[in-house]
């Protein structure tokens, strides 16, 4: 992340606002949990929904109130340690595939960290430098990040559960018929991506530059739940000429032969795990929880290929980033057939594109500064936001970015073609 200039949208007061919004949402998003719930982490990529709560905290009890705030005193000195991420410029931690061997604190002593801080923080904000108060933006952009996380790591740990537990019940969504692909072209030539402005963003989404665009299209509309069982029903999972030789080998040596949550009842039909439960698949729905292996396979198969993210970014620099089916509150939380359309929202969009630095990128100063650049290795990009995105956190110029065999998000596919 980088502590950009203060944007001229986010004034104290402003930020004000925002924040109580931002940190209200947490805690809606974790409420129907339990303290066991929150405590379990069910794989290492994943961590507790407590251990979210309070890193959170963690961000602007560290480098807000401590580094900005003369006066203020620790909630617990001990929280020091147990919630720092992997910022080594802030000393030791916990390590990350123990965060849910913490039975303590409880979730209820997590909620008053978080009161502590939020009075704190709310106090200090109207006297705070314009340093700190960048510092504040982003670390609000920073827990929405961790809102998502939150989401998809109570999922996983949830699927794990042979009770298959709704968070959230909600009735089937109403069958709807899939528009036909169309195909939209991008621009050509030179073109510029990457963020510019004073507006907020994250350090990896510039400098602006430019790039050099061939002609190509974009599908109108994610790939469907019904493609993808076409897909497997033709034997993608079972051929190898679909596949890169990473993805064959993770297919072979780990049993893939369906999204992740994907199983069949006893019929042979296909069911789906999330948030609302366990559920026939909704053939119409966009494919979601699926790796860059896979997206990359159904794309050979289906004669295209994944778009690059500077082909992805010069489309949608004319779409509305705040459309589409994204979050704006606690309650079910899924892709949607109805929304399928829109550019952004419903899955993140796997692109062929490795997550490296743009020409002249360089991180932000201290330890702000670890947290994008230092991840630009082995990991590829996807564009967009989903479901559990919350709505407004996200720009055509934001980055996301995973390992290719990751499939815990709500990660999904829109094609490309030359022209």
């Amino acid at each position: 992340m980088s502590a950009t200039a203060l944007s001229h949208e986010a004034p104290a007061t402003a930020l004000t606002n925002l924040f109580a919004h931002v940190r209200r949402l947490s805690l809606a998003l974790a409420e129907p949990l339990s303290d066991a719930d929150a405590t379990v982490q069910s794989m290492d990529d994943a961590s507790p929904a407590k251990w979210h709560l309070a890193h959170t905290s963690w961000f602007f009890e560290t480098f807000v109130l401590r580094d900005h705030v003369a006066g203020y005193e620790a909630f617990d000195p001990d929280f020091h340690f147990l919630f720092n991420s992997y910022y080594e410029a802030e000393g030791a931690r916990h390590a990350r595939n123990h965060r849910g061997l913490l039975t303590r604190p409880s979730l209820d002593h997590i909620r008053a960290y978080r009161a502590h801080v939020d009075a704190a923080m709310l106090e200090a904000m109207p006297t705070l430098s314009n340093d700190a108060l960048a510092l504040v933006e982003l670390g609000l952009n920073h827990e929405q990040q961790h809102q998502e996380l939150l989401l998809t790591d109570i999922l996983h740990l949830f699927a794990q559960n042979p009770l298959f537990p709704a968070i959230w019940p909600a009735a089937p969504m109403p069958a709807v018929e899939p528009r036909p692909v169309e195909w939209i072209e991008g621009p050509v030539g030179q073109v510029e991506i990457g963020h510019g402005g004073d507006r907020f963003a994250f350090d990896c989404e510039g400098p602006r530059h430019a790039v050099l665009l061939t002609p190509y299209a974009l599908a109108s509309r994610p790939v469907t739940n019904g493609e993808w069982a076409a897909f497997i029903a033709d034997g993608g999972y079972a051929q190898s000429r679909h596949w890169l030789a990473d993805g064959w080998a993770w297919v072979q040596a780990n049993g893939i032969d369906a999204p992740l949550y994907w199983r069949k009842d006893e019929d042979g039909h296909w069911q789906q795990f999330g948030l609302d439960g366990l559920r026939s698949v909704d053939p119409s729905a966009p494919v979601c929880h699926i790796s860059l292996y896979e997206a990359d396979a159904y794309a050979a198969w289906a004669g295209a290929r994944l778009p690059t993210e500077a082909e992805w970014e010069a489309i949608a620099a004319s779409h509305d980033p705040l459309g589409g089916n994204q979050l704006d509150a606690a309650g079910p939380v899924r892709p949607r057939a109805d929304a399928a359309d829109a550019l952004f929202g419903n899955v993140w969009q796997w692109t062929g594109s490795a997550y490296r630095p743009y020409p002249g990128f360089k991180p932000a100063e201290g330890a702000v500064g670890e947290y994008n650049g230092k991840f630009m290795s082995g990991r590829f990009v996807l564009r967009g936001s989903s479901c559990a995105t919350p709505r407004g956190s996200v720009r055509p110029s934001y980055r996301n970015f995973f390992y290719p065999h990751q499939r815990w998000q709500f990660t999904g596919l829109r094609l490309a073609r030359d022209l």
